[in-house]
């Protein structure tokens, strides 16, 4: 579901286009983070990272601009910003040819992204990087 359909390729880039529809993780909103703010501690490291919504509006930018397959990777890039990155780093590493021996590797992988952290697209796109490893014989270690 849409959260923004109203957006379109004259929106981009949002930081510039659109600021009043970007929030920080705590709420604060885009023109609140400043050098000073920073400084003074009134703006944190958590504000910096970017938000679930404005990948999202990426995402939705994207396939308005025809480029779904771009759309689709902000939308699991969205799915990801609350995925601890020590989980990250070892689902990517398990991406690497040669480095999961076994389908069941990426499979436990993604029933993880699925399941603990409620993230379907990733999920899908771990099984489908299964098969594919699997068909084509990158569960060997090939370094």
């Amino acid at each position: 579901m849409k959260r923004h359909p109203h957006l379109g390729t004259a929106d981009y880039p949002l930081s510039e286009k659109r600021p009043d529809l970007i929030q920080t993780r705590s709420g604060k909103s885009l023109d609140a983070v400043t050098v000073e703010a920073l400084k003074s501690g009134a703006v944190g490291m958590e504000d910096l990272r970017i938000t679930k919504d404005a990948l999202l509006m990426q995402a939705e930018i994207a396939e308005a601009a025809g480029r779904p397959r771009l759309g689709a990777n902000f939308e699991r890039a969205a799915e990801m910003v609350d995925v601890p990155q020590e989980f990250l780093l070892k689902a990517y590493e398990l991406l690497r040819p040669g480095r999961a021996k076994t389908k069941a590797e990426l499979l436990e992988a993604a029933k993880t992204f699925r399941e603990a952290h409620k993230a379907e697209r990733v999920a899908a796109f771990l099984e489908e990087a299964a098969e594919v490893y699997e068909r084509r014989g990158l569960f060997q270690f090939r370094y």
